[in-house]
């Protein structure tokens, strides 16, 4: 067996713009609620900022989804990460509050271009495995975010913010262009006569086939695994400054420490991916993130430095076998219907991602940082052992 799992074309190009674009992101996005905190915000302040930032990727989904009928999805993927530069530059110039909130909901809109395009040029390519393919796509964030935040922090600490939005901005630029340069061209289908109804019914015919149990109930297993890394993302720094009162300098070696372990675990994991079938995959990628929550939840005030990135590998690793587990599914059932399969296919992410960033911070003030982890954790657990006996995965 490879050491490096086979990878085709289309899938490196995608992982290596996928993987700038986040690293671009991920040099501040991983300290932004401690930024967040320090500005004044209140913890229902952070969640509704994080609700602004995923929520209108759910929304525009589908729009974006009906635009790579007239327009090619590469040059809408380009002209999403030119959105992540545009929201860079924004936090270095907005006046007041709204603006900064306004900037939240661009980056959503571009996160839409730029996962719905992607999205269905890896479901619409001839590729042998799809869990494969995702997994690759999905495991970029993690290999940005082995570099970004140490990267980030340097600028941070000589420049302040205003150094890394500026960095970030250039970085998204030439991103932009490798983009555009890979799959401005990218081949789309001979049919491109699509009216507004065209879509509608389409979406009609894949939701049809998204209400069988073989695709529903991965689905919503997905979805619980989903809220779940809301609570991390919004959350799970503040609870190690809050609770274990962790500097943030320790916070930046140890979210970076994770981060670049996590490389050579998802090599195994993608090898494992294409030799599972995608229901198996979603249903024990699930288990696997709500035990190792639990797990977190419970012993939250005791961590210690290797505890920590330990029990966060797993949670991550279940998180990552889980999506790619049900973006293969819906690549292979839904394939017809690509420019939909790929809308549909994004909307689960940022909308399971904005409530699990909105619940805790309504939640955490009156049940604690513990409560919440434990009982998000035993929550997927649940609905993944409940369905999958249903529906026999």
């Amino acid at each position: 067996m490879n050491i490096i799992p086979k990878i085709e074309k289309v899938t490196r190009d995608a992982t290596l713009v996928s993987f700038f674009l986040m690293f671009g992101y991920r040099m501040f996005s991983i300290y932004f609620p401690l930024f967040l905190v320090e500005k004044g915000m209140s913890l229902p302040q952070v969640g509704y900022t994080f609700l602004l930032i995923y929520l209108p990727i759910a929304i525009f989904s589908p729009i974006v989804g009906f635009l790579n009928h007239k327009i090619n999805p590469g040059i809408l993927a380009g002209a999403g990460v030119l959105g992540y530069g545009f929201y860079a530059f924004g936090m270095i110039f907005y006046p007041n509050l709204l603006v900064f909130y306004l900037f939240q909901v661009i980056l959503g809109i571009s996160a839409a271009l730029f996962f719905v395009s992607m999205r269905a040029i890896l479901i619409s390519s001839p590729l042998e495995n799809y869990d494969r393919a995702f997994g690759w796509f999905y495991s970029a964030p993690y290999y940005a975010g082995a570099i970004a935040p140490i990267v980030g922090a340097i600028f941070i600490w000589k420049f302040d913010f205003t150094g890394v939005f500026i960095f970030s901005l250039i970085v998204q630029i030439l991103t932009s262009v490798y983009c555009f340069l890979r799959f401005s061209k990218q081949k789309k289908r001979e049919e491109t006569k699509a009216n507004f109804f065209s879509p509608l019914k389409n979406y009609s015919g894949v939701f049809r086939k998204i209400k069988e149990k073989e695709i529903l109930f991965p689905i919503i297993i997905s979805f619980s695994v989903l809220i779940l890394s809301g609570f991390y993302q919004g959350f799970g720094i503040l609870s190690l400054k809050d609770v274990l009162h962790w500097s943030q300098n320790t916070i930046i070696v140890i979210t970076a420490a994770l981060s670049l372990l996590f490389c050579p675990l998802s090599l195994f994991l993608i090898h494992r991916l294409e030799k599972t079938k995608s229901g198996q995959n979603v249903f024990q990628g699930g288990v696997v993130s709500g035990f190792f929550s639990v797990l977190f939840g419970a012993l939250l005030p005791f961590l210690n430095y290797f505890l920590f990135v330990l029990i966060n590998l797993f949670q991550s690793a279940g998180s990552l076998v889980c999506d790619s587990g049900r973006s293969g599914i819906v690549s292979k059932k839904l394939k017809e219907s690509y420019e939909e399969a790929g809308a549909i296919d994004t909307i689960f992410s940022p909308l399971g991602t904005a409530l699990g960033s909105l619940i805790p911070g309504l939640l955490i003030g009156f049940l604690g940082y513990q409560f919440v982890f434990i009982a998000g954790g035993a929550f997927v657990i649940f609905v993944a052992v409940v369905l999958r006996r249903v529906a026999k995965m």
